[in-house]
């Protein structure tokens, strides 16, 4: 199904991106919830457990499972900035609206198309020179056009070392180029818009770090994995062990500080613990302002032998 038919808003940027050979398709963001059939037999539920001193929480939740769920505050939202039918986030800002949620969109430049991805290099000397200019001004255009307050998330995870993202091999120095100027492309077409640097948390991350004028709130990458746990550290984590390198890297920018992406998988006992208080507030962790549950299977392998953990809140339990 082709649909080009991009808001007046965003017209001119459509007539540069025309002009720079780039073609939206009908992909849709991802997360937008779907409604899909209830999981049927025994059911494991595992998500985190909010209380009245909890942090804000939220949730990306292509299943729909945190949808009638009152405590759910965020909603996000991944899309590529080429092929994607950015008319479509009207539909999650209808969806967020109704739930009295904000939006928190996570943006990669790139195609989810591994046919037309570019190498690190280009895909950088695209972005300084101007190239992709006109796919940051259409989506932070259309942003602009939604009801829910929005967050834009920028090329995430850039420290990882896994080998998921393009732009996770540009040297700090290049990175920082790229990501200011993108905010401030956005800046031009959305005036309401907040900022989020969101590294996934690793030693290296501070030299990514692009200045207090491009940032608004950080963003870091928590996950628990049981198994990954024993092996790497001898005993299991909590979250709050999980978090406290990450935070103390970053808790010297001033910044809010949000879990943007949080996962755990185990037995019983490890599940529990890391539902129960993940969302808590923590007086080690004054600056955490949120936690956002990423309520899908993994996307990109972890290293054998873990494969794709499940991180779902909902589904069918195993005996």
């Amino acid at each position: 199904m082709n649909n080009n038919k991009i808001r007046t808003a965003i017209t001119v940027s459509f007539a540069t991106l025309v002009l720079t050979g780039t073609v939206l398709a009908a992909s849709t963001p991802r997360g937008i919830p779907t409604t899909q059939q209830p999981i049927a037999g025994q059911v494991m539920d595992k998500r985190p457990i909010i209380g009245p001193d909890s942090v804000t929480f939220g949730a990306y939740d292509p299943h729909s499972d945190f949808g009638n769920d009152p405590n759910s505050k965020i909603e996000h939202l991944f899309l590529p900035w080429e092929d994607v039918d950015l008319s479509s986030l009207s539909v999650a800002d209808e969806y967020a609206q109704k739930r009295g949620r904000k939006l928190l969109i996570t943006v990669e430049p790139w195609s989810w198309s591994v046919d037309w991805r570019l190498s690190p290099d280009e895909l950088l000397k695209g972005i300084l020179a101007g190239k992709y200019d006109g796919n940051m001004a259409s989506v932070c255009s259309t942003a602009a056009g939604l009801k829910s307050e929005v967050t834009i998330r920028w090329a995430q995870e850039m420290d990882e070392t896994d080998n998921q993202f393009t732009w996770s091999h540009w040297g700090p120095k290049d990175y920082i180029a790229a990501y200011r100027r993108m905010v401030t492309v956005c800046r031009k077409h959305n005036a309401s818009a907040k900022y989020m640097w969101s590294p996934k948390g690793e030693a290296r991350l501070t030299a990514y770090y692009p200045g207090n004028d491009v940032v608004d709130v950080v963003g870091l990458s928590v996950f628990g994995l049981q198994q990954y746990d024993k092996d790497h550290f001898g005993k299991e984590q909590t979250f709050a062990q999980s978090l406290a390198p990450k935070y103390r890297l970053v808790q010297g920018f001033g910044k809010p500080i949000v879990v943007a992406e949080l996962g755990y998988e185990g037995d019983s006992t490890y599940v529990h613990d890391w539902a129960e208080n993940a969302a808590k507030r923590y007086a080690d962790f004054p600056k955490l302002t949120a936690v956002v549950y990423f309520n899908d299977k993994e996307v990109h392998a972890w290293p054998k032998p873990y494969g794709l953990p499940n991180w779902r809140v909902v589904r069918e339990a195993t005996n």
